[in-house]
């Protein structure tokens, strides 16, 4: 790994890629877009669809993965900063609220990698996928139109 990048540098680029992951969820915005903070190299591994590589493949994966789950949100909880590397709690929160009014959610955890010039070169997703499996069930969300599965045998 290079030198280290100033923390406040990295969080920064964190930020803003988040504002970008707000506007994308606020429907101003493809998921396509947050592939700008990624180098042309970069790796993203997601828990269902495997690992892609490329910003190509990555833009597609964005575009193709969150098809159909619009009015899902994921709220940042914390962020930590080692190194090169940033790590963020957020959720996976499904639109509407159980009778108690909490929301239906799950946790998950991204660990990215940053490469300098506001860009990450890789993000891993983690997260339990039979936890939002029986969130999706519990509370009778239905995807969307063009909502794709995630490939039989991704790459992993």
């Amino acid at each position: 790994m290079s030198d280290a990048f100033p923390e406040e540098e990295i969080r920064a680029a964190y930020d803003a890629y988040v504002a970008q992951r707000d506007e994308v969820e606020a429907g101003r915005a493809p998921w396509s877009s947050l592939a700008e903070w990624f180098t042309d190299d970069a790796t993203f591994i997601d828990p269902a669809w495997g690992r892609v590589e490329g910003i190509a493949g990555i833009r597609e994966f964005l575009d193709e993965s969150m098809a159909g789950l619009e009015g899902w949100t994921f709220p940042r909880e914390w962020t930590a900063v080692t190194g090169n590397r940033l790590i963020s709690g957020w959720q996976n929160r499904l639109p509407g609220a159980r009778p108690d009014g909490t929301p239906w959610q799950a946790p998950g955890i991204s660990i990215m990698t940053y490469a300098g010039e506001g860009k990450f070169s890789m993000e891993e997703d983690l997260l339990n996928m039979v936890h939002v499996t029986e969130l999706i069930r519990e509370s009778g969300w239905k995807p969307g139109p063009g909502f794709n599965l995630p490939p039989a045998q991704p790459v992993r």
